[in-house]
């Protein structure tokens, strides 16, 4: 399994509420607990060689696949893999062999990741965006289906993406899709040598950010229209998302770049992996941002500017 390892794909991360521990999950059903606390504020007369691995792995059953998605509450870790949606306790999660306390099954037929998860504010609603093309919502407290929204081949909107191409634009109150955009029919995003799949979206609160085989772009949320097109040398779009009127986007390309509304590339922060899979930025009590991909290490950073360490899950 070491040799393995240095394979090592991590495909999602998260952080702890309390802010004391990143949690990463990998290809090989693994979760990884970095203890951040004693990373950020390290006590030299106790530094370790391996200070820069994980304080636990918790190991998956071998069937159960790689780990594709991960959410935080209050009170649990929330684990996305094929066909189920996972509960673990934070309080447990770094100390002792972590254990399920409550399981919510995708009922869907045939396999069906849980690619992305997503709390809503008040922590009762779970949202569960699944390769069988829909979004499901559930309650979390019981783990009942509250609602799906299916399309795919005050803030009362829904944004969604796919492998098909398409980005929808949800009505929550209705549970329809309003809008839809076709970013690989543009003629200025569309690259047919990488594909039509988008590989993340998000959504502001006038504006749209998505990018995949398509090009990185920014749209305009009332009239729909590309109004920037990112000029980023990258081979397909994984990471997206707004911080501090800036846009952050990554994926198969040596930086995670952060950039401005009108396109200028503000900075270029070099990154240990060759995609990157996920990018996580917290803000209390301390700025980090955690960069992982293609690689068994993390980029932990506490500025835009620089990598201030590098972990390793291995």
């Amino acid at each position: 399994m070491i040799g393995k390892m240095f394979y090592n794909t991590i495909t999602c991360q998260t952080f702890s509420p309390c802010g004391k521990y990143l949690v990463a999950g990998n290809i090989y059903g693994q979760l990884a607990v970095f203890d951040l606390s004693s990373l950020l504020n390290p006590d030299k007369d106790k530094i370790t060689a391996d200070y820069d691995k994980p304080k636990r792995i918790h190991n998956l059953p071998k069937n159960t696949g790689f780990i594709c998605s991960l959410a935080s509450s209050e009170k649990f870790l929330i684990v996305g893999i094929d066909n189920e949606i996972q509960g673990w306790n934070w309080k447990e999660i770094h100390s002792k062999p972590g254990k399920v306390v409550w399981r919510i099954k995708i009922k869907t037929s045939g396999q069906c990741e849980v690619n992305s998860l997503w709390l809503s504010d008040d922590e009762e609603q779970l949202y569960a965006g699944c390769g069988d093309n829909n979004v499901y919502v559930y309650n979390l407290e019981d783990g009942t289906l509250i609602s799906k929204y299916s399309g795919h081949e005050e803030n009362q909107q829904l944004i969604s993406s796919g492998e098909d191409g398409l980005v929808l634009l949800w009505d929550m109150r209705t549970g329809k899709a309003e809008n839809k955009l076709k970013p690989y029919k543009e003629d200025k995003l569309a690259r047919p040598d990488i594909g039509k799949w988008i590989g993340s979206v998000a959504l502001g609160d006038d504006w749209i950010v998505c990018g995949g085989g398509p090009r990185l772009a920014l749209w305009h949320l009332r009239s729909l229209d590309a109004v920037t097109v990112f000029d980023l040398p990258d081979r397909g779009i994984h990471v997206s998302f707004f911080y501090d009127d800036c846009v952050v986007a990554g994926g198969t390309a040596k930086h995670l770049y952060q950039l401005s509304y009108s396109g200028d590339v503000r900075v270029e922060l070099p990154v240990s992996s060759t995609t990157v899979y996920s990018a996580i930025l917290r803000t209390s009590p301390n700025k980090v941002l955690s960069i992982a991909g293609s690689s068994p290490d993390i980029d932990l950073c506490t500025t835009f500017n620089y990598r201030d360490q590098v972990l390793r899950f291995i």
